[in-house]
């Protein structure tokens, strides 16, 4: 009985523990938005027609903006959801990666506006190539 009580002891610290520690690292959560975004730009590169090309660009914005943030669609998929509040957001306190984020948000943007599924590669890959350079808190 007290071995079966202190496992249930253990299991409810680890439990609480985990989620807590993941809280508290809010960096952590950036550089996984930031991968995520950064992947969605290579799909935003690889996609053949326009629209497809741009729906990954926003999923890109919404990744690096959050749902409360500047760009962010509802209506498109958020494929960061539950990782954060957005790799801008979570980012704070670091002032150089805010601002590397926030240059490729813009970038991500003015892909989505652009005419040609070449303009929107070109933005794809300026996008990917500065969130592939900022993969840690400090890069």
């Amino acid at each position: 009985m007290a071995k079966q009580s202190i496992r249930w002891a253990t299991a409810f610290v680890f439990a609480v523990a985990l989620p807590l520690a993941a809280h508290s690292h809010p960096g952590m959560a950036a550089t996984k938005e930031v991968k995520t975004a950064a992947a969605h730009a290579g799909m935003a590169m690889g996609a053949a027609d326009l629209k497809m090309a741009q729906a990954h660009l926003q999923h890109v914005v919404n990744c690096l903006v959050g749902p409360s943030g500047d760009g962010y669609d509802a209506q498109a998929e958020n494929p960061c959801k539950g990782m954060g509040q957005g790799a801008i957001v979570d980012a704070k306190g670091d002032a150089a990666r805010v601002s590397r984020l926030q240059a490729a948000a813009m970038e991500a943007r003015q892909g989505m506006n652009a005419s040609s599924v070449d303009e929107v590669h070109a933005s794809a890959q300026k996008v990917m190539t500065s969130l592939q350079a900022d993969q840690g808190p400090s890069a």
